[in-house]
């Protein structure tokens, strides 16, 4: 009985070793695939979500600008044409 115990837990510590190896492996695969993928991104000269959600906004309160000085201009249009 002592040698298949002996056995069970030989072969269990190895399958715990083996699975720490793959999910070191696992880990090292998913750092280095993120890498690739920020280097490819930014190879692209894509924007950030912080760079447009700032250039939306800025074209949001250019377009408010712009509608509250039509309104003003055609008030002192309208006002001109009296």
């Amino acid at each position: 009985m002592q040698t298949r115990n002996k056995f069970f837990d030989d072969m269990s510590q190895l399958m715990t070793n083996a699975m720490g190896v793959a999910q070191g492996a696992k880990t090292e695969a998913e750092t280095a695939m993120k890498s690739l993928l920020d280097r490819w991104l930014a190879d692209r000269d894509f924007v950030t979500r912080e760079e447009f959600d700032a250039v939306r906004a800025m074209a949001q309160k250019a377009r408010e600008e712009n509608e509250a000085l039509s309104a003003r201009i055609a008030a002192l249009e309208a006002k001109h044409r009296d």
